[in-house]
């Protein structure tokens, strides 16, 4: 009977992955990664070849009776392509459906949500995090206006794509805030933008 690691993966810096995620990615029979072609550079990096198969937002349904399959015989790991896996990024569906007959463990490492939060200069006493906003304009604004009487900073992911028009939609919706955006953190081109 295996454990499945829930395995925090490096933002951007590869030197930020932890010696434990390191350790347990070295040990387990398999790797189920969001995107194998992006794990396998972290692999690489670090002088270990594990089975990798894919699990991510189009598969999960086809791949979750075969990774439970593979519980029951050995270790597991779940990572994302950057960050913590089941944090807007796949994994919640394999975590839950594991938990009824596996061991699981979190494998906690950096996190995009505590270092944008952390850089951006806003109190950390609290703050409300909302993933990705949805893709539709409307949706996205309806979003936006739920979390209007937040008195705590918003932490929210965007793809670059889209950012122009979350910006607008934020200006629309919110008015005049403070604000940072951030990208590429941790990174060697790492920007923070402030207004």
């Amino acid at each position: 009977m295996g454990t499945l690691y829930i395995v925090g993966t490096p933002i951007g810096n590869l030197e930020d992955l932890t010696p434990r995620a390191a350790r347990i990615l070295g040990e387990v029979s398999l790797v189920a990664a969001e995107d194998t072609r992006v794990s396998r550079r972290l692999l690489n990096h670090l002088g270990i070849r594990p089975r990798t198969t894919s699990f991510h937002e189009h598969n999960w349904r086809e791949k979750l009776d075969g990774l439970l399959s593979e519980l029951a015989k050995g270790d597991v790991a779940l990572v994302t392509d950057a960050g913590m896996p089941g944090v807007s990024d796949p994994g919640s569906e394999l975590v839950a459906a594991a938990q009824a007959d596996f061991k699981v463990e979190v494998v906690p490492g950096p996190s995009a949500v505590t270092a944008a939060l952390a850089i951006s200069g806003f109190s950390g006493d609290g703050f409300q995090f909302l993933g990705f906003l949805p893709r539709r304009k409307k949706e996205r604004q309806a979003s936006l206006r739920d979390a209007l009487s937040s008195k705590v900073p918003l932490v929210l992911f965007e793809a670059p794509h889209r950012l122009r028009a979350t910006l607008t939609d934020l200006e629309s919706v919110m008015g005049e805030r403070p604000l940072a955006v951030c990208r590429e953190l941790t990174k060697l081109h790492e920007e923070v933008f402030r207004g």
